[in-house]
């Protein structure tokens, strides 16, 4: 077994970065407290699009009903002879390979659900079907020479491998055919508030400059918005071996990705609101725990909120890593690395920690000495 776990303490201003069905900051109450709540969705998706970003490194993905359309188009692009018939073709296609319907809606083709797989996937499907035009060229007027021409071909090979960076760490759930389902080896947890949190109304005006030009008083526009502000613990884990797995058993790509994605989900926001409040914080503190027994959410540190005259954020990360420690000490366990990343000034802070702080050191030197024995423990070497 091998896990690789990631637990932050970052500090937010004012913001509403994941929002309810009402507007609202997300919520939740834990240790009887009401905190503030940031779903494992919304971080999944900028951490997943900050991996991305990185498009020499990491193969993008694309999770969309469009999958036809986007098919559809490239067929028609690649073999002009097909493209007066390339949007049956595409939704045959789609339904050989996941069983699934495609609707018309709108003049657009569209999936009954979400399809999520690589960019790379996509393009290996199209070239399958122009390396194979004449063939579907001579069946695309009858709907069951067109399925026969279809199953005949490679093209559920095209989407059972080579998994993206991103369906490899989040996995796919296809509901039509579970056998391409994929496990995902990342667990997110929801961010919480280590503090009780209140919400707070920003009442806010927009003047009118035409009207005020004229000598007239008074605003545009009034309305309101809810926010509120917190010091937020973060936590994510990856399967190692799930990863490896999901990758072809490449040992270079799992242990690149893993490393990645710690980058990625540390240094990632969701954007909601983001041009209302301009809350782009970083973390204030992580612990990097590579550990070969099970992953380990630190939450509880938390489960009593945390109170602070002088802020939450230092009584926060004195918390993380006393709990750190004595849950280790107290089950018999211990990571088999462990690295923490924090500016001076927090160390400053953090005082009370009974164990003290662990030496800080930088993210990309982290990440190097974590990859390597990554590499050792997934590739099969000893540690």
């Amino acid at each position: 077994m091998a896990f690789l776990d990631v637990h932050a303490i970052q500090a937010v201003p004012p913001a509403n970065i994941n929002r309810d069905e009402s507007g609202s900051p997300k919520t939740a109450v834990y240790g009887g407290t009401r905190r503030l709540r940031v779903s494992s969705q919304a971080w999944k998706r900028a951490a997943r699009k900050a991996l991305e970003a990185d498009s020499a490194r990491v193969q993008a993905s694309e999770r969309t009903k469009r999958l036809p359309e986007r098919i559809a188009a490239s067929l028609a692009e690649r073999a002009p002879a097909l493209a007066d018939t390339a949007a049956d073709i595409a939704q045959a296609a789609l339904a050989s390979v996941f069983r699934v319907k495609t609707n018309a809606k709108k003049d657009r083709l569209a999936t009954d659900y979400l399809l999520f797989l690589g960019v790379d996937q996509r393009d290996r499907l199209v070239d399958v079907l122009v390396e194979n035009a004449d063939t579907l060229a001579g069946a695309a007027g009858d709907a069951k020479k067109l399925d026969a021409a279809l199953k005949g071909l490679a093209l559920r090979d095209t989407v059972a491998t080579g998994h993206p960076a991103a369906v490899a760490l989040f996995g796919r759930m296809v509901a039509t055919d579970p056998t391409l389902n994929v496990d995902a080896a990342c667990q997110v947890a929801h961010a919480l508030s280590t503090h009780r949190v209140d919400a707070e109304f920003d009442y806010y005006t927009a003047v009118d400059d035409v009207d005020n030009a004229s000598d007239e008083t008074g605003a545009g526009m009034i309305g309101t918005v809810e926010f509120n502000a917190a010091t937020m613990y973060r936590c994510a884990s990856v399967d190692l071996r799930s990863l490896h797995h999901n990758l072809g058993g490449d040992t270079e790509a799992a242990t690149s990705t893993a490393t990645a994605f710690v980058r990625a989900f540390l240094l990632s926001m969701p954007t909601g609101k983001r041009n209302t409040f301009a809350n782009n914080t970083r973390p204030d503190f992580a612990l990097l725990s590579l550990r070969d027994d099970q992953p380990v959410s630190l939450a509880a540190a938390f489960e009593e909120a945390v109170y602070g005259d002088k802020g939450h954020l230092g009584r926060s990360v004195a918390r993380l890593v006393e709990h750190h420690a004595q849950q280790d000490g107290c089950w018999g366990t211990s990571p088999v690395l462990c690295r923490a990343v924090y500016p001076a000034w927090v160390g400053e802070r953090a005082t009370g920690a009974g164990t003290g702080l662990p030496e800080s050191t930088d993210l990309p030197s982290a990440l190097d000495e974590i990859g390597a024995r990554v590499r050792a423990m997934i590739g099969g070497a000893d540690v």
